[in-house]
C-alpha cells in the first residue's frame, strides 16, 4: 500500500466508531503514518485486506487445526521485546508459535488488543526467524511453513498503538537516522549539559556514600549519573522537619527501617504518622504559585575520568537546581491536568502532583521538550522513531524511579534503581537520571532490532480504537486471532498511559476501555458486557472454522468466569484451557470450571456457518446435542504427549463435553435437548472411548496407534478440588482403578485444602454413595452405561430435593450445595421458569454466582429473558 497523508476526511469516515481519542484533529494527523499506523480508527483496513487477504468459500473451505498443545517458554529476554517497556507484554516468539500452527505464510492475523505490537512483530517475523527456532519449529509442526503472515492490529491506547507502529516499522535510511539523531543529542548537549554537571573535589579519591565532606580545593566538574531526591516530612510531636532519607536509612545494617528517631525530640514514629512538608514555587508552565510535597537531594552518584563517585549535594548543585528552577522552556513543555482516577488520585494527596509535568524534574523536562520539537521536523518515520525513543525513556526520567537502599548501599548504583510499574506512584526515596543517556541508548536498540525484520514489504496495519467497534474490519475477513485482552482491575490502561500520551496530545477516550475502574463507574459486570461487545467483533470478522488464542493473567475466578462467558455468549466454542507454568515454562491442562492464579490460554474456535444453520433450524430436537458433539470432537486435539506421557484430555471426557454441550445451547438461548442420564448414554452408543475419553470413528486409530508406541499410562490433566463439582470429577479420576474408602479418604482429605467459602461440602461417603457404585469386595468404582443413568437421576431426585427446600426457605443463602443448585437451575430453566431462577440467584453470595460459570450462565441469561 502506497504511502499518503491523513485527512480530515478520512477522520470523518471514522469519527463516530468507537475509541476514536481525545484529540485535534491535527495533532491524529501529525502522529499518523498512513495507510499502516493511524492514531484512530484506520480507514484503510478494508482496502488492506482486499490486497492481501483470501476471501472464504465454505464449500471450498479445507482448513482442519486442531488446538494447539505444546510447552511454550515465556521468552522475555529477547532483545527485540525489551526495545520498548509497556505494562503488559507478550513475548513475540511464544506468539510466532501459535501463528506457525494455526495459519500459513500471507494469511491475516488479527488482534483487537494489541499493547505494543507483538503479534504484529510475530507475523512478520515469520519470514525472517533464526535458524535454530525454525527447527525447533518443524520438529512440532509437520506441516509448517516459512513465510511473512499480514497482521491486524488494534488498541484503545494510542499510547500502546504508538509503540505497536514503531515495532513494525522501519526508517527508510538508518544510517542517516542515527545521524541526525547525533547531530539533535549534540545540540542537547550543548545547550543543557551544565544541567547534569557537578563539582568533583575527592581529589582522585573514591569516597564510600557517607563520608563526603564538602572541598574548596581544585574545581573539577564530573557528568551526573543519577541524584538520589527523598521526601521531607514533619516530626508529628515536636513540628521539626526532618529528611526521609537520613532517618529511614540504616547505614550499619544497609537497609531501611520502619520506625525513626526525631533528631530533636526524640520521639519515635512511623512515616505513615507525618504529614510531608510543603514547598511553595512559581511554576512557569501553570503561571502562577503551587504547592508541593518538599523534595530535597541526599546524594549525587557522578563520574569523574572514568570513575564513579557518591558525594552529597554541596552549594554549588543546590544553586545549580535552583538557577534551573527559575528558567522558562524556550520549547513546549505539555500542561495537561491529571483526570480523575484510581490511580491517579495517589501523586495528587501524597505530593500535590497534579499536572503532567510535575512528574519530571525540570532539567529533564528541558530535554525531552527540545529533543520532541526537533524531531517533529525531521521525515516522518524518522521523527515517529524518536519520538517513540524519547516516550520508551520517560520511565527513567519521571519521579517514580524508586531506589532499593539494601542494593544501593551495597554498591548496587545503576542497578538499584527501577521505575515503578503498574501504578502512578511517588516513592519517597526517588531517582533522577539523565533522559538524554536513556534516549540515545534506545534510538541504537531500535534501529538494531527493527533491522532484523523483513525488507521490502510491509506487513502490519496498526489501527487505533476500541474492539467493541471494528466496523472497519469485514466480516469472515480474518484467518487467526491471538489476544491478550485486559484482564479486570489488574491494571487502569488509560490512567496509566496518561503521562506518555500527554506528550504525543492524543489521548485515550476510555468510554469503552474494558477494565474494573470505580471511578469510571465499571464493576465485573459491566467488565464482562465490554469483553462480550469486544469478543462479538472478534466472531464477527473470524472465518468460520478458524481459531482465536486468548492469553488471561487471571488473579480472581470472578473475572476467568466473566471472560469465558463472554466468550460463549459471543458464539465461541472453548476447546482447550491451559495454565501457564512460568517456572518450568509450560502448559498445564485445566477444566474449564477450575481456575487458578496463574496465566491462563484458551483455544476457542468459531463454528461452521452450516454447523450454525442446522443447529438453530432443529432447535429442542436431540439431534443438535450429537451435532455439537460432532463438530467438538473433531476440533479437539486427538493425542498430546508431555514428557513422553500421553495427556488425558479433558474435553474429551464426558462430564465436560456435557458441560459445554449445555453451556452452548444454553448460551444461544436454546432448550438443552437430552438431560444427562441420555447424554452419558448416548456417548456410549455413539461414540468409541479409550481411557475415559471419547472419539470419532476416524479418530481413534490415531490415539491407539500412540497409546502402544508410548505403552505407558496417560497422565491426568491437573485439578483442584474447591468444591462438590471438582471432587466429583477427583473420585472419577481416582476410581479408574477401584479403591475401597480407607484407600480414599486420606487422599482425599489431601486434596481438599480450601473448599469454597459457601460451598456445603458433602463428606467423602456421600459422595461415593450419590455417584458410584460399591462392588462386594467394598471397592468403589464408576458404573457402567447401564447403571450410570439410574445413579444419576437418583442423584438428581436427591438433590433436587434439597434445592426444593432453598426454593422454600427465605433471606440469603449462607451454605449450600452448588451441586444441588445447579441440578435446580438446569430442571427451571427446562421449564422457562427463568424468573425463579433470578430470584434464587440473587439470595446467593454475589461471590458464589460470580464465581460458578454454570451458575452465572444460567443466571444470565435468564435475567436477560425476565
Amino acid at each position: 500500500m502506497e504511502s499518503r497523508k491523513l485527512t480530515k476526511e478520512d477522520l470523518d469516515k471514522v469519527r463516530s466508531v468507537e475509541g476514536f481519542p481525545v484529540a485535534e484533529d491535527e495533532d491524529i494527523i501529525d502522529l499518523s503514518n498512513a495507510p499502516l499506523y493511524t492514531a484512530c480508527p484506520n480507514p484503510f483496513v478494508a482496502e488492506f485486506i482486499d490486497e492481501h487477504g483470501k476471501s472464504y468459500d465454505e464449500s471450498t473451505d479445507d482448513y482442519q487445526k486442531e488446538p494447539f498443545a505444546a510447552d511454550v517458554s515465556e521468552g522475555r529476554s529477547d532483545s527485540i521485546y525489551n526495545v520498548h517497556s509497556y505494562h503488559t507484554k507478550v513475548p513475540h516468539k511464544a506468539i510466532m508459535r501459535y501463528i506457525m500452527h494455526y495459519t500459513k505464510p500471507g494469511d491475516i492475523v488479527f488482534d483487537g488488543f494489541c499493547g505494543t505490537g507483538m503479534t504484529g512483530v510475530a507475523a512478520q517475523m515469520c519470514a525472517t526467524a533464526d535458524q535454530a527456532f525454525r527447527l525447533m519449529i518443524e520438529k512440532e509442526e509437520e506441516d509448517v511453513e516459512w513465510g511473512g503472515r499480514y497482521a491486524i492490529i488494534s488498541d484503545l491506547s494510542p499510547a500502546a498503538t504508538f509503540i505497536a507502529a514503531n515495532y513494525n516499522m522501519q526508517v527508510d535510511d538508518a544510517t542517516g537516522f542515527v545521524e541526525r539523531c547525533n547531530e539533535i543529542f549534540s545540540e542537547c548537549e550543548k545547550e543543557f549539559g551544565w544541567m547534569f554537571k557537578t563539582r568533583h573535589t575527592a581529589s582522585g579519591t573514591t569516597k564510600t556514600l557517607f563520608d563526603y565532606k564538602d572541598d574548596e580545593g581544585d574545581v573539577r566538574y564530573g557528568d551526573i549519573n543519577y541524584v538520589i531526591w527523598s521526601d521531607a516530612f514533619i516530626c508529628p510531636t515536636c513540628g521539626e522537619e526532618y529528611v526521609f532519607w537520613n532517618l529511614s536509612v540504616d547505614k550499619e545494617t544497609k537497609s531501611s527501617v520502619k520506625e525513626m528517631k526525631c533528631p530533636k525530640c526524640g520521639s519515635i514514629f512511623k512515616k505513615t504518622d507525618c504529614e510531608h512538608s510543603k514547598r511553595l514555587y512559581y511554576d512557569h508552565e501553570l503561571g502562577r504559585t503551587v504547592s508541593v510535597s518538599k523534595q530535597v537531594p541526599v546524594m549525587i552518584n557522578y563520574s569523574y575520568m572514568g570513575q564513579r563517585y557518591d558525594k552529597e549535594p554541596d552549594k554549588y548543585d543546590l544553586e545549580l537546581l535552583e538557577k534551573i528552577e527559575e528558567m522558562e522552556s524556550a520549547y513546549k513543555i505539555p500542561v495537561y491536568e491529571l483526570p480523575e482516577g484510581y490511580n491517579t488520585e495517589q501523586p495528587k494527596k501524597s505530593h500535590g502532583f497534579n499536572f503532567v509535568h510535575q512528574f519530571y524534574t525540570r532539567r529533564n523536562l528541558f530535554v525531552m521538550a527540545f529533543i520532541m520539537d526537533k524531531a517533529s521536523k525531521l521525515p516522518k518515520k524518522e521523527k515517529l522513531a524518536l519520538y517513540s525513543a524519547v516516550k520508551s525513556s520517560l520511565s527513567y526520567g519521571t519521579k517514580m524511579v524508586k531506589v532499593n537502599v539494601s542494593r544501593m548501599l551495597d554498591g548496587g548504583g545503576l542497578f538499584a534503581l527501577g521505575a515503578v510499574t503498574g501504578t502512578l506512584y511517588i516513592p519517597s526515596n526517588n531517582a533522577e537520571r539523565p533522559i538524554l543517556d536513556a534516549i540515545r541508548n534506545k534510538i541504537g536498540n531500535i534501529v538494531k532490532n527493527v533491522s532484523l525484520y523483513p525488507k521490502n514489504q510491509e506487513f502490519v496495519l496498526v489501527s487505533t480504537g476500541s474492539l467493541t467497534d471494528m466496523s472497519v474490519v469485514p466480516d469472515n475477513s480474518i484467518d487467526y486471532i491471538f489476544t491478550d485482552p485486559p484482564f479486570g482491575d489488574n491494571l487502569n490502561y488509560s490512567e496509566l498511559n496518561f503521562l506518555w500520551e500527554s506528550w504525543q496530545k492524543v489521548m485515550t477516550n476510555n468510554t469503552d476501555e474494558a477494565i474494573m475502574n470505580p471511578v469510571q463507574g465499571k464493576g465485573l459486570n459491566e467488565y464482562q458486557g465490554l469483553m462480550l461487545k469486544s469478543f462479538k467483533e472478534c466472531f464477527r470478522l473470524l472465518k468460520p472454522n478458524r481459531w482465536m488464542t486468548v492469553e488471561f493473567h487471571n488473579s480472581k475466578n470472578a473475572v476467568w468466569n466473566a471472560i469465558q462467558e463472554s466468550l460463549l455468549r459471543a458464539g465461541f466454542i472453548i476447546a482447550d484451557v491451559r495454565t501457564l507454568d512460568k517456572q518450568q515454562g509450560s502448559f498445564k491442562q485445566m477444566t474449564s470450571t477450575t481456575a487458578v492464579k496463574q496465566d491462563l490460554v484458551i483455544s476457542a474456535y468459531k463454528p461452521k456457518e452450516k454447523f450454525r444453520r442446522e443447529f438453530f433450524a432443529n432447535a429442542g430436537h436431540p439431534d443438535t446435542a450429537w451435532a455439537f458433539v460432532n463438530q467438538h470432537l473433531a476440533q479437539i486435539p486427538v493425542v498430546v504427549i508431555s514428557n513422553d506421557k500421553i495427556e488425558i484430555i479433558s474435553e474429551r471426557q464426558a462430564f465436560l463435553l456435557f458441560d459445554r454441550m449445555v453451556a452452548y445451547h444454553i448460551m444461544q438461548g436454546l432448550p438443552v435437548p437430552v438431560d444427562a442420564t441420555d447424554f452419558y448414554k448416548g456417548l456410549d452408543e455413539k461414540y468409541l472411548k479409550r481411557d475415559g475419553m471419547y472419539f470419532l470413528p476416524d479418530q481413534v486409530n490415531e490415539y491407539d496407534t500412540a497409546r502402544i508406541k508410548t505403552d505407558v499410562e496417560p497422565i491426568q490433566f491437573s485439578l483442584f478440588v474447591t468444591n462438590e463439582k471438582t471432587a466429583i470429577a477427583w473420585l472419577y479420576q481416582q476410581l479408574d482403578t477401584p479403591q475401597t474408602y480407607a484407600q480414599l479418604q486420606p487422599k482425599f482429605m489431601q486434596e481438599v485444602k480450601a473448599v469454597d467459602k459457601y460451598e456445603s461440602m458433602p463428606e467423602l461417603q456421600t459422595l461415593l454413595e450419590e455417584n458410584f457404585l460399591q462392588d462386594d469386595k467394598g471397592q468403589w468404582y464408576v458404573p457402567d452405561v447401564r447403571k450410570e443413568g439410574d445413579v444419576t437421576k437418583l442423584r438428581e431426585k436427591k438433590l433436587w430435593k434439597e434445592f426444593e427446600g432453598y426454593l422454600a426457605s427465605k433471606g440469603k443463602l449462607k451454605l449450600f450445595r452448588s451441586e444441588a443448585i445447579r441440578v435446580g437451575f438446569a430442571r427451571l430453566w427446562k421449564e422457562k421458569n427463568y424468573k425463579a431462577i433470578v430470584d434464587l440467584a440473587e439470595r446467593l453470595p454475589e461471590q458464589t454466582v460470580q464465581e460458578d460459570p454454570n451458575i452465572l450462565m444460567y443466571y444470565d441469561i435468564s435475567l436477560g429473558r425476565v
